[in-house]
């Protein structure tokens, strides 16, 4: 798609969306039988920090973005873990559950969150393994104090230990659109 043209769309939604956001307390106050508590979630969620991207996923990563949220619901942790969980697996594979790269791989990394064995994340086979990844991931997102409440950035970084640790910003708005269209499905 044209980038032009897909920034004006992502424009044009991001007003709607404001317009929505906005208009949701005063309409709720208007028709107060339609109104509904989702106006309030959008509200509380935090604002994604700069600019964000997005990619079109395709079967192979629609399922990892279910097996993240079903390791995150299976840890009893809440949606904003499968946000943070699945921005950084963007950032760092696309969703895609990379084995060994040969000469482009950064050293042993691998899985949906370039993990390596090396550095004491598992063996090969359980780095790659939706499940266990995640739950890795989410053991270590754990360990953060204050996670819950930290840039999405901040605590995907003190998890990742990355060379770029701003770079899982850009992903937060796909990784909560993701979240909302899959956590209950």
């Amino acid at each position: 798609m044209n980038t032009i043209f897909r920034k004006s769309m992502l424009s044009v939604a991001g007003l709607a969306f404001a317009g929505g956001v906005f208009a949701g307390p005063i309409a709720a106050h208007a028709n107060p039988v339609d109104a509904k508590p989702v106006a309030a979630a959008v509200q509380s969620a935090p604002k994604p920090q700069g600019e964000q991207s997005h990619i079109t996923l395709n079967d192979e990563q629609t399922a990892n973005v279910k097996a993240i949220i079903a390791a995150t619901k299976k840890a009893g942790l809440p949606e904003r873990a499968a946000v943070i969980s699945i921005a950084t697996s963007l950032q760092e594979s696309k969703l895609e559950n990379l084995g060994h790269l040969g000469d482009m791989n950064d050293h042993d990394s691998l899985g949906l969150f370039q993990q390596r064995p090396s550095s004491g994340w598992g063996t090969p086979e359980q780095i790659t393994n939706p499940e266990y990844s995640t739950t890795a991931f989410l053991k270590g997102l754990k360990q953060v104090d204050g996670w819950q409440d930290m840039p999405l950035t901040d605590a995907a970084q003190t998890v990742q230990v990355s060379a770029y640790p701003d770079a899982y910003a850009q992903w937060e708005q796909q990784a909560t659109d993701l979240v909302g269209q899959h956590w209950n499905s």
